[in-house]
């Protein structure tokens, strides 16, 4: 399985006017605050041809029901993971060892009523919530927490009021 491609992938850390991140529940997950890697930071495939940029801004109106944000930075590198051994074959279509990701901060220019969970035929989250940015390590699944970790340090510019 270790000869499966990475999935191009987008993810989004979308910052409020307080400087702090949305961060949405995963409706597969049981629930619970608690449950560790059922909060989760919007993310989603990236279509052949498609700018990356382009794609965050769709993946947000998909999963939350947003178009109410601009770009405001970008990883300035793909950041990679591979899925545990129990998971490859399963998750991500069985066709994926893992994702390679470029990550965006965006400003939520909305309101919190503009973010629609159930907007999508497919609901991804069931929940959400705007979290200090410092919080992102200890929400993520183990094999994703090192991402998390990097856009933590590397987005803090972007976690202030504004």
């Amino acid at each position: 399985m270790s000869d499966l491609p990475l999935r191009p992938n987008v993810g989004a850390c979308l910052f409020n006017r307080q400087g702090l991140v949305l961060i949405a529940r995963r409706a597969d997950q049981p629930a619970g605050e608690a449950t560790s890697g059922a909060w989760q930071l919007p993310q989603g495939g990236l279509d052949p041809g498609e700018d990356p940029e382009a794609a965050v801004l769709r993946e947000l109106s998909e999963e939350i029901g947003t178009t109410k944000a601009r770009v405001i930075g970008r990883m300035d590198e793909w950041l990679d993971y591979d899925l545990p051994a129990h998971l490859i074959g399963r998750a991500l279509g069985g066709k994926f060892r893992g994702q390679t990701q470029m990550w965006f901060a965006l400003r939520f220019m909305g309101e919190d009523s503009d973010i629609r969970l159930d907007a999508d035929a497919h609901q991804e989250f069931d929940a959400w919530r705007w979290a200090p940015l410092t919080e992102l390590p200890a929400i993520a699944v183990p094999f994703r927490r090192p991402i998390y970790e990097r856009l933590a340090q590397d987005f803090a510019r972007y976690a202030v009021a504004g």
